[in-house]
Parts: C-alpha cells; structure tokens; sequence
C-alpha cells in the first residue's frame, strides 16, 4: 500500500491564522479557520495518515538553548488566550480526523523531522505543512515542503534561489552566516555572500574550518571562532532520531463520518 503521510506544523498553522484574524482574535474563530485551512489541505494532499505536530507549553527552549544561550531568546510569547485555548483547538482538529503529537522536552522541529524521515526513507511519500525553512534540510524525492500561506513549495529550486546553495549545505551555511531570528550566531562578520563563496570552494563547515589556504579576509574572522560555527551548525540541524511512541496505523487518516 503506497502511503502519503502530511505532517502538520500546528503551531506554526495556528499563530499564522491568529495573528491575521480582523480585530480582537478569539480562539473560537482561530479553531474554525484552521479546520477550514486543514480541510483545504486534507483536499489538496489527499493523505493516508495525517497528524499535527505541538510544541510543549513550558519556557524551556531545550538542548539547543544548553549550546547557545541565547537560542530563541526574546521570542515574542504566545497570546495568553490562545495558550489557554489550545486543548479547543486540538479537539477541533480530532473532528476532523487529525490526532495530534505533543513535544515534550523536545521542539516540535525535531519530532517533524523525526516522523518525516523515517517514513519517506521507506520510499514513501511525506509531505510537512509549515513555513519553517529549516526543514528543507530534509528534502529529497519523497519528502516536501509546503508554504500553504504563500501557496508554493520549499523546494531544491526554491533553496537555491533564497540560498543560492543546495539543501543538504544549508546546515553548514546556517553554520557560517547564523540565523538571526533565532539568534544563531554563526561566525561574526560572514554573511550570506560570503557563506555562499566559502560553500563553493568547500564542501563543507568543517573542510572551511580546517582550511589552510583560506583568504587573509575570511581566515581573521574564523580563526578562533571555530566552536562557535559548529554549535551554530548544530543548532540550526534538526535531529532525526527521537523516539516516537506510537505507529503509523495510529494516524491513519479516517474522515470523519
């Protein structure tokens, strides 16, 4: 049996959807927008199995804050009532044959990640619904990315045009330029041009990092910020090797009757 799994990125879906809500945004109206947006998709994708995926609620921002302090620092924190309204919109989405995944200790990212590849590196078909460009570090032939906001696909073109490198270097470019949205770092002084140059003479952060015939201009700014490219590296790299407590028969998609 051929299966297309569509992993939703919940909360990415629902903050989007409240924030362009006209006037005072209510939860009430959140919950049915986002059914709406999920039935569209649900149309569109026409999943076998379907679920979406939570971050946990709590303040910690996890292992990769223990790398770099400063990790999501300052993030602008969920509306209290959206918060509080969670559990409405969860069971929402369980009317319409969604179940939904709740992180625990782990972000949200890393949980996708994990359920995405293991499934497409069976040859079988995933499709993950966010605007999150980290996750096409995950692309290949079985797995996609969908913008459904801006209706369009995070694709390998769509990496090299945004980039102007391939998806498997964007680790090591988020390596060396940073991502300041979520305060990684990189190397100080390297920004996109340049991260994009040393990638096209290097095959990777560690080959530019132990480089010895490297410009006087660019080997300044590494030299001894070596520690700080790789947590950055290691940061912005999602991990794929969580340990998921159930199956994929328990989100078969069953519309509801």
């Amino acid at each position: 049996m051929s299966i297309h799994l569509v992993v939703i990125d919940a909360l990415n879906l629902i903050r989007r959807v409240h924030a362009a809500q006209p006037g005072e945004p209510d939860v009430e109206n959140t919950a049915k927008v986002c059914c709406q947006t999920l039935d569209k998709i649900i149309n569109n994708s026409q999943p076998t199995h379907i679920v979406a995926v939570f971050d946990h609620h709590s303040d910690d921002r996890g292992w990769r804050a223990e790398l770099l302090p400063h990790y999501k620092e300052g993030r602008k924190p969920m509306p209290e009532e959206l918060a509080q309204g969670m559990d409405k919109i969860q069971d929402a989405f369980m009317a319409l044959g969604i179940d939904s995944l709740l992180s625990d200790g782990d972000e949200a990212d890393d949980l996708v990640a994990t359920l995405a590849l293991k499934v497409a590196s069976r040859s079988q078909q995933v499709t993950i619904i966010s605007t999150d460009k980290g996750y096409c570090q995950l692309l290949q032939p079985t797995l996609r990315v969908r913008d459904y906001f801006q209706q369009r696909w995070l694709d390998a073109p769509f990496v090299k045009k945004e980039y102007g490198i391939a998806p498997e270097q964007l680790t090591d470019y988020w390596g060396l330029a940073g991502i300041s949205s979520s305060k990684i770092p990189g190397i100080a002084g390297i920004g996109p041009k340049a991260a994009v140059e040393l990638l096209g003479l290097y095959p990777d952060l560690e080959a530019v990092l132990s480089a010895t015939d490297l410009p006087p201009k660019w080997q300044k700014k590494i030299t001894g910020n070596e520690d700080t490219a790789r947590a950055s590296k290691q940061v912005s790299s999602l991990k794929t090797d969580l340990v998921l407590g159930f199956n994929l028969q328990d989100i078969r998609y069953q519309p509801p009757e």
